[in-house]
């Protein structure tokens, strides 16, 4: 699962002065009719980009940008109306430019920025921004990681570093108002996927400052900084965390027990939201880029959990397994020989699976990320709560390694059979090698560099599990069942997503009949329930994104015969970046077309 700076549920937003605002809003004005239709939306699109880094000052970090490194963003039901009406005069400015008149690529921008803003507004619409955390997101779970993604080499960063710990306390009072809003709408989480949120916020709650997670920066100092300003940094540093830091940890927290909570619905699926199945109908259009039903994705997921099954079976024969599916499936559970006894040994595992897939690489790819990648834990302090792993993409400044964070809490649902599968998902080829060349294209805009498409980013990762096969893993066949246990675990969701949100399943039926399909643990299990109930639609997005790539090839495949080239292939997918699935089809399409006629040139 790819974990975005935004990743899922950041709000993009802006800390503002009033003349600023209104600058920015002259901005939304009509280009001037004598612009040609390419510089107008050239121009639109700038604007749009200095809007996001302003409304975001974390994104303009993480892309390099440093002038709001001192800054969080701005948080209150009047900002988020304020932002949607700028983006509704972006989308009025973007339909005023002639598209037919645009070159093939301004097209594509033309295309993607006019999705990206119409789920945006429908979101608002919708009211998600009144929902701004989930059980395994949000700003209280997200902040702590700053240490990581920001710079901290001089005396100015870390100054930066601090006046952001201060504006904490008033960003945290921004999102109480959002959830208190969010009450007053009908607009809340559902009562169990908030179950075992306490961490979250007791971890923070700290007697001494210096034990914080905010403090961690500041235990050792970079050589560049004058030791005439280590005490004036620490002590600055102590009492942000203390005024600032603390008590709106623990103002949250009793926000949260005192009214969210008892707020919160008994309703798991988004039908019972306001508008909920029109709202869910979205969700599945948003994540997948496809017009499909919810009925249309659940009769797919059906019917690919038993094909995937039959595959399975064949594995419990080849082994010569005396018992049914469930249980083989059992003693993949329960048998010792299958699970890493210390966390430094599930990674090492880990680690050994990538480097074999780095020699491979070049073998399935004519280019290569020049941005490696690393490997952590999951922070403790949402491990119990969040799924198996989950990848954090570099800095757009080079200055940051995309990271690999593998979750070593309880090591006993955590199988060695499913690493091969997942590391090929989460590092290379999977996301770090996706996003990693998306954020070197150099001629492609930054709003598309530094965002995605769910289907195209997952549906990608999951087919790169598949690419395993090519490149010489699952030789075990323990190890072949566990990377089918991870396909048919998003053939599933196709099944169980549409059935909890659409078609009225409980939760329990949910787990059921995951448990009853793969050998995921029962703690893995729950724990990815409850993301699906939390995230409608989200999950959808990975298996039919890697379907449709696969069926992409299959027709370059046909269509090419013995001049289909895998490397060239896998390269044209990637170089336009993360696009909806159409788009990639007409990609595809076009390169068919110019690897046929470069054969009928070749040949004259």
């Amino acid at each position: 699962m790819y974990c975005s700076d935004s990743h899922a549920k950041r709000l993009r937003l802006l800390t503002t002065t009033a003349a600023g605002l209104f600058g920015l809003l002259l901005a939304c004005e009509p280009a001037h009719s004598a612009e040609l239709p390419g510089q107008q939306l050239a121009e639109l699109i700038d604007q749009m980009w200095e809007f996001s880094l302003q409304e975001d000052p974390l994104l303009a970090t993480s892309v390099g940008d440093l002038r709001f490194n001192d800054r969080l963003s701005s948080v209150s039901v009047a900002d988020s109306k304020r932002r949607n009406t700028a983006n509704e005069q972006f989308l009025e400015q973007l339909d005023g430019i002639d598209r037919q008149l645009l070159s093939r690529s301004e097209r594509t921008n033309f295309d993607i920025l006019r999705r990206q803003l119409s789920d945006s507004l429908a979101e608002h619409e919708f009211g998600t921004y009144l929902i701004p955390i989930n059980q395994r997101s949000g700003f209280h779970i997200d902040l702590p990681e700053i240490r990581r993604k920001v710079p901290l080499n001089t005396t100015t960063d870390y100054e930066n570093y601090i006046a952001r710990l201060r504006a904490f306390s008033e960003h945290t009072d921004g999102h109480i108002e959002l959830m208190r809003a969010g009450i007053a709408a009908g607009q809340v989480l559902p009562a169990i996927v908030m179950e075992g949120y306490e961490p979250t916020i007791e971890t923070h709650l700290v007697d001494d400052p210096r034990r914080s997670l905010y403090y961690e920066p500041l235990d050792e100092l970079p050589a560049a900084i004058p030791e005439s300003e280590h005490d004036r940094l620490r002590d600055a540093a102590a009492e942000a965390i203390a005024t600032a830091i603390v008590p709106a940890y623990r103002r949250f927290g009793e926000f949260l027990k005192n009214e969210y909570l008892p707020q919160a619905r008994g309703s798991i699926g988004a039908s019972a939201l306001p508008e909920g199945r029109e709202f869910y109908r979205h969700r599945v259009r948003r994540f997948t880029t496809l017009e499909m039903t919810p009925d249309e994705v659940h009769q797919l997921g059906l019917a690919e959990v038993k094909r995937i099954r039959g595959e399975m079976d064949q594995i419990i024969r080849q082994v010569e397994f005396d018992g049914d599916f469930a249980a083989f499936t059992e003693s993949l559970r329960t048998d010792p020989k299958f699970y890493a006894e210390t966390a430094d040994e599930l990674l090492k595992e880990v680690s050994l699976v990538l480097k074999k897939m780095d020699g491979k690489l070049p073998t399935l790819f004519g280019r290569l990320p020049r941005m490696s990648y690393g490997l952590r834990p999951v922070p403790d302090y949402i491990a119990p709560r969040t799924t198996a792993a989950y990848y954090m993409r570099p800095s757009g400044d080079g200055t940051r390694a995309g990271f690999y964070y593998m979750n070593t809490y309880n090591l006993k649902s955590r199988p060695l059979y499913m690493i091969e599968a997942l590391s090929l998902h989460e590092a290379v080829p999977g996301h770090h090698l996706q996003i990693a060349l998306q954020q070197e294209i150099e001629d492609l805009p930054n709003f598309r560099k530094y965002s995605g498409f769910t289907a195209f980013v997952e549906g990608w990762a999951l087919y790169s599990e598949r690419l395993g096969l090519e490149a010489g893993f699952y030789e075990d066949p323990y190890s072949d069942f566990g990377r089918l246990t991870m396909e048919i675990w998003r053939a599933c969701r196709l099944v169980v997503d549409t059935g909890i949100h659409y078609f009225g399943w409980t939760r329990e039926r949910a787990i059921d009949y995951l448990h009853a399909n793969s050998a995921m643990s029962l703690h893995n299990i729950r724990s990815e329930v409850d993301r699906y109930i939390s995230w409608p639609g989200q999950a959808l997005a990975y298996k039919l994104g890697e379907l449709k790539i696969r069926q992409l090839r299959q027709l370059a495949e046909e269509r090419l015969g013995s001049r289909f080239d895998l490397r060239a292939f896998h390269d044209m997918v990637l170089a336009g970046g993360s696009v909806p699935l159409n788009i990639l089809e007409q990609n595809v399409e076009i390169w068919i077309e110019t690897q046929t006629e470069r054969t009928a040139s070749a040949a004259l």
